[in-house]
């Protein structure tokens, strides 16, 4: 090989000088795409008063932007392997900071909700272009640790920070600032991203776009979202939420079919019936499950039952946040590169399900730093170190025009879990509530007794969910320890020691 050539090859090879900016500007964006799924959430109440929204229709605030999001993310994955990640994630941000400020202006229950849809696909651009970027920017063992340590914490922690951030926007200035507040992220992670990120070349999935499975898995996923939107609302036997199911079964097993026979898929199954990816997918989603259905009750639970405000609320879920920056950037971190990635899982959703199992203690009366403060570290640390090597794993070993849909799937997981979570831990608690209240009712004389039975029943219900939490969160640990099979990072493998720019691209591959 000549001088020149070798030079060309050493440069191409050679790590992105502005990664560590770049990854600045890509925590940005995912942090406004995981709080906004939140943020809406404390608003709602005022925005549905001022715009004249229906009891019946203000659920759609939330399901609007649910559907759009999770039912295009694989198309929005494919879309970053087809046109390149970077393009991709300025369009999407862009995209999201239009439809921000179309809902911050919104005059009517229709502007709103369109706006929410517009919202979700464009984040369903965004969120698989930031992660695939880290995957093929970040080739290097220990850096890719610190890297996706400090995104596993803003992907774990951004819901609850949405809480804050909607309980001190609502409480102090007004509900349309949950909107507006998108705008200026939206900007300078765009700004930053266009200058600042420099994509490596060769990456990209040229191959023609797979439409049958773009539309198979798009109705699919909205039709399994809705599902369980649905149930929610209107119970679990409603002919229209089993007519969902059903949907989605038909709709997601013809993708799968049509997937296995087409020359250039929209998801290759390679992607996920690869051992450890899917075991990751499979965890993830559950652990999703546990902690959104958990956002709800304690977001309720403190508000209704303990008096708190909404800023106060908000500020009541700091200790989750703190444990789970803790748990990614310093246990996640330091120990991915020496132990197998099961190591830090498994263990991570079983601490996680023990600060879980404090929360099924919950009553009335019970202290917020006897009991919930600790469940919170203990539900912060534990996500937070498992999150991280998941983060991580499930784009290593990648082809980097696979990237992309690699990246998807993980949003996938998380999306339709918070979706299964919110719906399936809601109806758990209600039916517990209805039960606990028909049973003790009849021994309440007075109004004032009548009304503490009723919160009672609350905070029964509550609990009666959480233990189905914590099961679901052993179950996830168990996914982890027994499909999750990958050894260390192989730190011999640095980026700089591969042949040409190409195998460069790839992630590190991971020692059996």
């Amino acid at each position: 090989m000549s001088e020149t050539a070798q030079a060309t090859a050493a440069k191409a090879s050679a790590p992105d000088s502005n990664r560590w900016k770049a990854l600045t500007f890509i925590a940005l964006a995912q942090l406004m795409v995981v709080l906004d799924a939140t943020i809406v959430n404390i608003a709602l109440p005022s925005a549905q008063q001022d715009l004249g929204i229906s009891d019946g229709n203000r659920q759609w605030v939330i399901t609007a932007y649910a559907l759009a999001f999770g039912g295009l993310l694989l198309f929005g994955g494919r879309i970053a392997d087809l046109w390149g990640r970077k393009r991709t994630f300025v369009t999407g941000l862009i995209g999201f900071a239009g439809a921000s400020a179309l809902g911050g202006a919104a005059t009517n229950e229709a502007m709103l909700l369109g706006s929410r849809a517009l919202q979700g696909a464009f984040g369903a651009l965004l969120a698989p272009a930031a992660l695939s970027l880290l995957a093929v920017m970040f080739t290097d063992a220990k850096e890719r640790a610190k890297a996706f340590g400090i995104y596993g914490a803003i992907a774990g922690g951004g819901g609850a920070v949405g809480l804050i951030l909607g309980g001190v926007l609502t409480e102090y200035m007004d509900w349309r600032w949950t909107f507006f507040v998108n705008i200026p992220f939206a900007i300078v992670a765009a700004l930053g991203a266009y200058f600042v990120i420099r994509e490596p070349q060769g990456g990209r999935n040229r191959s023609p776009l797979d439409i049958p499975g773009v539309v198979l898995s798009t109705l699919g996923l909205v039709a399994l979202v809705y599902g369980f939107t649905r149930a929610e609302s209107e119970g679990w036997s409603d002919s229209v939420t089993i007519g969902m199911f059903v949907a989605s079964v038909v709709l997601l097993a013809a993708f799968v079919v049509t997937e296995s026979k087409v020359k250039a898929p929209l998801l290759p199954l390679r992607v996920i019936t690869e051992r450890n990816r899917g075991g990751i997918y499979l965890s993830l989603g559950l652990a999703i499950i546990a902690m959104f259905g958990l956002f709800l009750f304690l977001t309720y639970y403190l508000q209704i039952v303990k008096g708190f405000s909404p800023v106060k609320t908000g500020f009541a879920f700091l200790p989750m946040i703190a444990g789970m920056i803790v748990g990614s950037t310093q246990i996640g971190t330091r120990l991915m590169t020496r132990v197998p990635p099961r190591m830090l899982m498994a263990p991570g959703f079983l601490v996680a399900a023990v600060g879980m199992l404090l929360l099924t203690q919950l009553e009335i009366g019970t202290s917020y730093a006897g009991v919930i403060l600790p469940a919170m570290v203990l539900l912060g640390l534990g996500m937070g170190t498992a999150f991280m090597p998941a983060m991580s794993l499930a784009t290593q070993g990648v082809e980097p025009r696979d990237a992309g849909v690699a990246s998807a799937m993980v949003n996938t997981s998380q999306q339709v879990g918070g979706a299964i979570g919110t719906a399936l831990l809601n109806t758990i608690a209600a039916s517990a509530t209805t039960s606990y209240i028909k049973d003790h009712i009849g021994g309440a004389t007075s109004q004032s007794q009548q009304q503490l039975v009723q919160l009672q029943g609350q905070v029964h219900g509550y609990a009666n969910a959480i233990w189905f939490a914590v099961g679901i969160l052993v179950v996830a640990a168990a996914i982890a320890a027994t499909f999750v099979n990958a050894g260390r990072p192989d730190m011999s493998a640095s980026a700089d020691s591969l042949d040409g720019a190409e195998d460069d691209l790839r992630v590190p591959v991971v020692a059996h």
